[in-house]
């Protein structure tokens, strides 16, 4: 969606300047919805399919993002669609130095006074965002897809790039329904994957919100290109033995539950 105001800045300002801010656009979008192909890109943000290729060309030149080719079933003549996701150093570009400054403080805070002094700081940092988010959830109601709704915009505002798409249908052989919950980018991704603590904390704190145990099926600090989580659906509540639903998201599921 164009707004006006930004459409009349953009007209003054200068053609390279345009470019890179276009670049950022098409980087942003395949954080939060990748994979995702140069099509859907196209008509997500408004460009044609030449200016999202060319983009994307250069994004991948600069080896900020990678493309695959996309899981769209048969698609007769011609080459498969490919469906481009952020690498390594694309979710590097989106990173802040407050998540190198955050890494080097909790190894000093683990070798001054141990693990237990990590877990407590991000039990109590990730406290905080859940008491701030909660107030949001509650006044989308008690509705779980409403509430899962409330968080992926808290999620977005704080710079995790979140989305949210059904899983299953209710009357099908899908042993289960809900909801999975996508993270394209993280914040603190480099402390996390040295300090378990932060993923473990984030899905309690989901479960909490949304009052259901919710399953972390895949993370960024994992190696994955997105956090994944489901949700289940009041319809069709999970058992112990039901087998969790493949994640479409991810190219492999590593270490689902920690």
């Amino acid at each position: 969606m164009f707004i006006a105001g930004e459409h009349r800045q953009d007209a003054a300002a200068p053609p390279h300047a345009l470019e890179s801010r276009t670049r950022d656009r098409v980087l942003q979008a395949i954080s939060e919805r990748g994979p995702i192909t140069a099509a859907a890109l196209a008509e997500e943000l408004g460009l044609t399919a030449a200016a999202v290729r060319r983009h994307l060309e250069n994004l991948v030149e600069l080896d900020l993002v990678s493309g695959r080719e996309a899981a769209t079933g048969h698609r007769g003549r011609g080459r498969p669609a490919r469906a481009y996701v952020l690498s390594e150093a694309g979710h590097q570009a989106l990173e802040s130095d407050y998540d190198h400054l955050a890494t080097e403080a909790l190894r000093f805070l683990a070798a001054e006074a141990g693990e237990d002094a990590v877990t407590r700081f991000v039990q109590q940092r990730i406290g905080e965002l859940e008491e701030r988010y909660a107030a949001e959830l509650a006044a989308a109601g008690e509705d779980r897809e409403a509430r899962t709704t409330a968080l992926v915009r808290a999620l977005t505002r704080d710079g995790f790039a979140a989305s949210a798409r059904p899983v299953g249908q209710a009357g099908t052989a899908s042993p289960l329904t809900g909801i999975q919950l996508c993270q394209g980018h993280c914040p603190v991704q480099h402390a996390a994957r040295e300090f378990p603590q932060f993923c473990d904390a984030e899905t309690d704190a989901f479960s909490r919100l949304l009052g259901v145990h919710v399953q972390r099926l895949a993370t960024l600090a994992h190696g994955d290109h997105v956090c994944t989580t489901f949700i289940p659906t009041p319809l069709t509540a999970p058992s112990a033995s039901a087998a969790v639903p493949s994640n479409p998201s991810a190219e492999t599921t590593k270490g689902s539950t920690r």
